[in-house]
């Protein structure tokens, strides 16, 4: 997914957000966003926060939202030796709505009755998916208790996509059932940037290889083999 393709749908008036800015913001709330009201102030904004190894990403999601933002990304310290590339949107009250779904007892939760739509479920794949060996796909999805999760589940399943939940040290993740992986890999793929491929078990140069494959895998309802 590039900024060129989407120009005619990233225009928008001042203050207002079009339904892809929507859908990424909400997908990145799913994933590692967060938003803030600063004390006194009226409206919320969005938070972009990332390692700087996941610059084209952070670097992609501004241009996105660049006509919400004052400024570009930019690099700070992290904790230890982490390097953040991170930035900010506006305080917009279309945000500030966001922020009462998502936020309604001060920690981020799943609002109930959420239905992604194809980007939502890309952009919290690349923020919070992972694959892990060559039969395993999971939605980093520890900081939500137990409700949430079922909720995250549920979402899912509105795709097709079976999922259960998988231990993680002390805390639950939710893992994409291996019947499932190729319906998530062909809702997300169209959407997902060269530098984000590697979730799926591809190399960023395999992007166009991998997009045709699992156009050509679904057409032909035969399994891909990832891994």
């Amino acid at each position: 997914m590039n900024s060129t393709r989407y120009n005619c749908r990233v225009d928008n008036p001042v203050g207002s957000l079009t339904q892809l800015q929507r859908s990424i913001i909400i997908g990145s709330l799913l994933g590692d966003g967060y938003l803030r009201i600063v004390p006194r102030r009226k409206n919320a904004f969005l938070e972009i926060n990332h390692s700087y190894s996941q610059k084209e990403y952070v670097d992609w999601t501004f241009e996105m939202l660049k006509s919400i933002c004052k400024s570009g990304p930019k690099m700070r310290n992290g904790n230890g030796r982490r390097i953040a590339y991170r930035f900010t949107t506006r305080q917009m009250p279309e945000i500030t709505g966001l922020f009462k779904m998502f936020y309604a007892n001060g920690k981020k939760q799943i609002t109930n009755n959420l239905k992604l739509d194809p980007i939502m479920l890309a952009v919290w794949f690349m923020d919070d998916g992972s694959k892990c060996g060559t039969s395993s796909v999971y939605f980093n999805t520890q900081q939500f208790n137990a409700s949430d999760q079922e909720k995250c589940m549920k979402m899912l399943s509105d795709f097709g996509i079976e999922s259960g939940l998988n231990r993680d040290k002390e805390y639950f993740r939710v893992r994409i059932k291996a019947s499932s992986m190729q319906k998530l890999f062909s809702l997300v793929s169209p959407h997902i940037i060269p530098s984000m491929t590697y979730k799926m078990g591809y190399n960023p140069v395999e992007t166009y290889s991998l997009r045709s494959r699992v156009a050509a895998s679904a057409a032909a309802n035969t399994p891909l083999p990832f891994g």
